[in-house]
């Protein structure tokens, strides 16, 4: 049925580097969308800057491929994941090596990300789950983390021979776990759990106070879908992170679309189907204007309530990469879209 469950990371970041979906947005920084949702993560480190420093090791990391034992507070990080600089610079930790972003955006410096690092760019050490092994060597880094990846045994294998590493958390598939586990997981490797847990309870916290600020969201149906070429559709399925994030918020998803998605991430479906999306608050992913363009002249989607009555609203991955932030769903990316999202759902 759905080419989406064939790629090896998941839809919202297999959208994310389609065709579609170029990302090239450059905004100001938005360290303040972080502490609406609890506080300042972090100070602005130097590069290389650990603020694991008093924390007590040793730390044992139980992950995908065993434990890793770290001795001492890691004071240069390189990061394998494709979010997984969020949360160690959410936890103070600059690090000195990190992934292309699939050569769109590199080491995914986004704005809610960009004042953590502090002016500075880390080494790029790969592509994906294409790691240089020289060049991460090279770093003489005393501590690698692939946690939002999908290292195989065998590279992490070759990295532990480099510096302890902490592959992907236990007991989820590659590129599945929840955004509050990855922050976790961090935090354990980087000897700050009360402060991993300290962020995620601030966002948590946000949450239900936005929740109870807007009582109009209750029970009101949803949907988050992306357009990825004319007169076709993928409809996030309610495992989706963004969808989850809209259901915390009192939305619900109609039946009709858990059915559809079945096991998928998303039912990817044509304009005849767009019967599925007409719902109370319609939230559309989009590349560029153009693509809001192209929905608009569907003329199928013309005909629903929802697209008549105007309750759908178009986030795009570039200016401002409002989309982006939804899809990355990471520690810092998700108070800057619950800051930007909210009032546009009201």
């Amino acid at each position: 049925m759905s080419t989406v469950s064939q790629h090896a990371a998941p839809v919202r970041h297999r959208r994310m580097w389609s065709v579609t979906t170029r990302l090239s947005a450059a905004l100001a920084a938005a360290a303040l969308a972080l502490t609406a949702c609890g506080g300042d993560p972090a100070a602005t480190p130097e590069p290389g800057a650990s603020a694991a420093q008093g924390a007590a090791f040793p730390v044992t990391v139980s992950h995908k491929y065993g434990d890793t034992v770290i001795d001492k507070a890691p004071a240069r990080v390189v990061t394998l994941g494709l979010s997984d600089q969020d949360p160690v610079l959410a936890l103070g930790v600059v690090p000195v090596g990190a992934i292309d972003w699939f050569g769109e955006r590199p080491y995914g410096k986004w704005p809610w990300a960009q004042p953590l690092w502090g002016g500075k760019a880390p080494e790029i050490v790969g592509e994906r789950d294409d790691y240089n092994l020289e060049k991460i060597a090279a770093l003489n880094p005393d501590l690698i983390i692939g946690m939002y990846s999908g290292m195989s045994q065998d590279q992490y294998t070759k990295l532990t021979q480099i510096a302890p590493t902490v592959a992907q958390v236990k007991g989820f598939d590659d590129y599945s776990a929840p955004w509050q586990e990855m922050t976790m997981h961090a935090g354990k490797a980087l000897g700050q759990p009360a402060r991993a847990a300290e962020l995620i309870a601030g966002i948590d916290k946000r949450l239900a106070e936005l929740k109870a600020a807007h009582p109009q969201f209750a029970g009101r149906t949803v949907a988050v879908v992306e357009p990825y070429e004319p007169g076709k559709y993928a409809v996030f399925a309610p495992s989706d992170p963004k969808v989850v994030l809209l259901t915390q918020l009192g939305f619900t998803v109609p039946d009709t679309i858990v059915k559809a998605a079945g096991k998928e991430y998303a039912a990817e479906i044509g304009s005849e189907r767009l019967d599925l999306i007409d719902v109370d608050k319609l939230v559309f992913l989009t590349a560029d204007a153009s693509t809001e363009q192209t929905v608009k002249a569907d003329k199928v989607y013309a005909t629903l309530k929802v697209a008549k009555e105007n309750r759908a609203v178009f986030l795009p991955y570039e200016t401002p990469p409002l989309g982006a932030a939804l899809s990355f769903g990471t520690v810092l990316s998700l108070p800057y879209a619950l800051d930007q999202l909210v009032p546009l759902l009201g």
